[in-house]
């Protein structure tokens, strides 16, 4: 190209297009610049200019690259006066962004001006009431109020709502033609979350919230009318499984409110490979004036799990500084360099409370109860524990990369774990456990010996559970002693099972899995089915006619709260799954207890089992999640927290051969 051809950007903010002018036909003629904009801009093209709309992205860094692709190939770029003013209002835009984020990280290291900070404390009391937060509650919520986009990966039981609550009343009450005023809240979560937001603001302020929930079922006009009309309610509620279904219409509430949006458990919107419910979280961003991302396992698989709640909170900066298949290789190398360079990048956007910052009351774990089996469970446990073992000590450790082996190695631990439980439960297939149904473990199923068979036909009707048993002598105790306790339980015919018994035996109870129905609008206060909400509210009245809660770690060990009625639980059965574990202990045991409190954990164990191997097990695994949590600023948990793994396989092994050598 003998004399260089000439392109000008120019942009025009009212029509949020940018435009290319001068010699378009040389451009079209350059295969590799041509290629990037039609492959990259996506434009309109006409004879005189090319059109290249830029919708709410920043435009400076799609001028940018237009203009690094253009000089690569050899164009001369003519310098509009729209594009200098862009160019100038970038860098002082990111002056000022600089500025911001250096405020934002000396508030997070409690490093703030006094009498700012002592302001907000009295404004926070004034407008809050009904409850007073503690100090770090206190800075939570100021560097929350300060940002207004911002990230809380507390641990559970740290108060994270009352953070946001306190943030909220600071925002709220400033003068409406203040550009950081809000005048409601969005809240995006679980549908077990609702009660909980809705019970915690009335605490904080005093007075019944007047929320909205926008879940499943009912009626969608409805849902659609209610966001766009003027008079929203002050709390909205609506679960991620919702987003996408009204992703319109939140828009349109977004956009005519001054809303501050709240992803509360925001690990579940963590894919970032694109799924539905993270890309209708991502398209919130765009239109709202405040955003809080809330949760205590930022990483649970891996650096990658943050990228949409920094994307989220600020959807316009790279301040996490990272691609995602970046942070993928960060997990997976455990370069600490970068790990290093990622948690500074991100510092001013997060705060995070630790378990050891809460001062509460240290819980009191007991020895272990170990049960002996009764002689027709003690020959079924036998025979099973015989089978698989022989088994995988004749394959070693399982393959965990391979699906197939993986649900093998499930399957020989779930029949194990029945059989030192409720032998009863053998006779249910196994698919009830598996979500994958391609993967056939039915084989592991069949029991090859009729007597065998029989003794597990025959077994609820000729033998108690030894481990009932025992769950029901603890209960006296604590029950006569004016108490309340929660008892979990791994396995669904071992929650109903339990609760026939206790029942049977004088003890009033209810259950709380999966199946336990979500409080829904629309259902009468009279009908007699109690959801999960009900049975939490009516187990914190001290005249509640119940006083155990049965309940599933796994559908239900996120955000409800026990601790203010109950300080008594009992696991009659265990997985090897830590998170579930650690997650569960948490419902009562977090800050809010009074001083003197005594927090108990009891754990019943079949004697000579794998309950002896997960007790083992869970412990380490325990001990390890604690030391990620209280030394990582972003816990990054990997495999600690996993179902089932090797290590835990090869633990089965060597405990069964130590005591069949014993024996």
């Amino acid at each position: 190209m003998s004399v260089m051809a000439k392109i000008s950007i120019d942009f025009d903010p009212a029509k949020r297009q940018i435009y290319l002018f001068g010699d378009i036909v040389a451009l079209q003629k350059n295969r590799f610049a041509w290629r990037y904009v039609k492959d990259f801009l996506h434009p309109i093209i006409s004879e005189d200019r090319i059109t290249v709309p830029v919708g709410d992205n920043e435009p400076f860094p799609v001028m940018a690259n237009i203009s690094a692709v253009l000089a690569k190939n050899g164009f001369l770029e003519a310098q509009s006066e729209s594009s200098g003013k862009i160019v100038q209002e970038y860098y002082e835009e990111e002056r000022r962004f600089a500025e911001f984020s250096k405020k934002a990280l000396h508030i997070r290291n409690n490093e703030c001006d006094a009498d700012e900070f002592n302001r907000f404390t009295q404004y926070v009391a004034e407008n809050l009431g009904a409850r007073s937060l503690y100090p770090l509650q206190l800075l939570s919520a100021y560097h929350m109020a300060f940002s207004q986009n911002a990230c809380n990966f507390s641990v559970p039981g740290a108060g994270k709502t009352s953070i946001v609550y306190g943030a909220y009343a600071y925002l709220h009450n400033l003068p409406a033609d203040n550009p950081k005023h809000i005048n409601c809240l969005l809240i995006v979560g679980p549908l077990s979350s609702f009660g909980p937001w809705e019970s915690e603001y009335e605490e904080c302020f005093g007075r019944a919230a007047n929320s909205k929930r926008l879940v499943g079922g009912g009626n969608k006009a409805d849902k659609q009318n209610y966001l766009i009309s003027k008079y929203p309610a002050e709390l909205t509620l609506v679960s991620y499984a919702s987003l996408p279904l009204l992703q319109k219409e939140i828009g349109f509430f977004l956009r005519n409110n001054k809303v501050m949006v709240v992803l509360d458990e925001a690990h579940k919107a963590k894919n970032s490979s694109g799924g539905v419910i993270a890309q209708a979280v991502l398209e919130m961003a765009k239109y709202s004036n405040a955003r809080i991302v809330l949760t205590g396992t930022p990483a649970p698989n891996g650096y990658e799990d943050i990228y949409n709640m920094f994307k989220f909170i600020w959807p316009n900066k790279n301040v996490i500084g990272f691609e995602v298949n970046q942070l993928r290789d960060i997990t997976a190398t455990g370069d600490q360099a970068r790990v290093s360079r990622l948690i500074d990048n991100i510092s001013p956007y997060f705060i995070r409370i630790r378990k050891s910052d809460l001062n509460i009351p240290p819980a009191t774990v007991h020895p272990p109860i170990y049960v002996q089996m009764g002689p027709l469970q003690q020959r079924i446990y036998n025979f099973i524990e015989k089978k698989y073992m022989d088994e995988f000590m004749k394959e070693g450790v399982a393959d965990t990369s391979s699906r197939f082996k993986a649900a093998l190695a499930q399957a020989r631990t779930i029949r194990l774990m029945q059989a030192a439980s409720d032998p009863a439960m053998l006779k249910a297939p196994l698919r009830d456990f598996f979500e994958d149904e391609e993967l056939s473990v039915e084989e592991y199923q069949v029991i090859d010996d009729s007597e065998v068979l029989r003794s597990i036909l025959e077994y609820e009707a000729s033998e108690v559970p030894a481990k009932y048993i025992a769950v029901k002598r603890l209960l006296d105790d604590i029950i006569s002693s004016g108490g309340k306790a929660v008892v979990w339980a791994t396995f669904i015919h071992t929650i109903h099972g339990l609760k026939d018994y206790l029942e049977r035996q004088g003890i009033h109870c209810q259950e709380l899995y999966g199946a336990t129905p979500i409080e829904r609008e629309g259902v009468d206060e009279d009908e007699a089915i109690l959801t999960r909400e009900r049975i939490v509210k009516a187990f914190q009245e001290t005249d509640c006619p119940f006083k155990v809660i049965i309940a599933n770690p796994c559908a239900v060990a996120e955000s409800i709260s026990l601790h203010k009625a109950c300080h008594n639980a009992i696991y009659i059965e265990r997985s090897f799954n830590a998170a579930h574990f650690v997650q569960s202990k948490d419902r009562i045991h977090r800050y809010g207890l009074k001083p003197g409190t005594v927090t108990n954990y009891y754990y019943i164990l079949s004697k000579d089992t794998v309950d002896e191997t997960i007790e083992t097990r869970l412990a380490e695994k325990e001990q390890r999640m604690n030391e990620i949590m209280e030394s990582m600023p972003i816990p990054l948990f990997n495999n600690v927290s996993e179902n089932l793994g090797n290590e835990d396989i090869k633990a089965l092994i060597k405990d069964y051969v130590k005591r069949t050598k014993k024996s």
